[in-house]
């Protein structure tokens, strides 16, 4: 049991019967009345993202979960499958529970969230910023790099996102799996 003073983001929570990770939250105490807090949650069986106040001291449970280092393998018509890095156990884990399984290279490291108690998979997250090749984009004109143009590029696992004109097939760049965006191109 936890109350709201020990809310922070990434802790997860049993609410309306389901596990909820805490995404962003707010204590307010406005001048008259009394205080709450304002929380976003992501529900890590749905992933929806639901906004919810609770009043100041309120009890929630709290799940018990670790994060598990895994190492993507492969892909198959029934799911994707991870090993575990310490114990090379494997798991196999369904499409939905995986936070932008387009990005997902072999090899590539994650982070699981377990539930402890049932053992079951919540989610696989995958790291903040993944290096791609681009394999495909429609050559850029010389002189095109001062304005704040983008193109797409189909990347080497074959998902699109949004480039710079002066990106070319075969450079390498930074993608922010958070919100599919260009970062940087990567030398080498």
């Amino acid at each position: 049991m936890a109350s709201t003073a020990d809310f922070r983001n990434g802790l997860v929570i049993e609410y309306n019967n389901e596990l909820c990770t805490i995404i962003q939250f707010q204590h307010v105490k406005p001048g008259k009345g009394p205080a709450f807090v304002r929380t976003k949650l992501k529900s890590l069986k749905t992933g929806r993202v639901l906004e919810n106040t609770f009043s100041s001291g309120t009890k929630v449970n709290v799940a018990r979960v670790e994060r598990r280092p895994y190492q993507y393998l492969y892909k198959d018509d029934i799911g994707f499958y991870f090993m575990h890095l310490e114990t090379f156990e494997q798991i196999h884990v369904e499409e939905h529970v995986i936070d932008y399984p387009e990005f997902l290279m072999e090899g590539q490291s994650v982070e699981a969230v377990v539930h402890a108690d049932t053992e079951t998979v919540l989610s696989v997250e995958l790291p903040q910023n993944v290096v791609m090749e681009v394999k495909y984009t429609e050559k850029g004109l010389k002189g095109d790099t001062a304005t704040n143009a983008y193109k797409p590029a189909t990347m080497e696992n074959g998902s699109v996102i949004m480039v710079p004109l002066f990106i070319n097939s075969g450079d390498k760049i930074k993608i922010n799996t958070g919100d599919r965006s260009y970062v940087e191109r990567v030398k080498g």
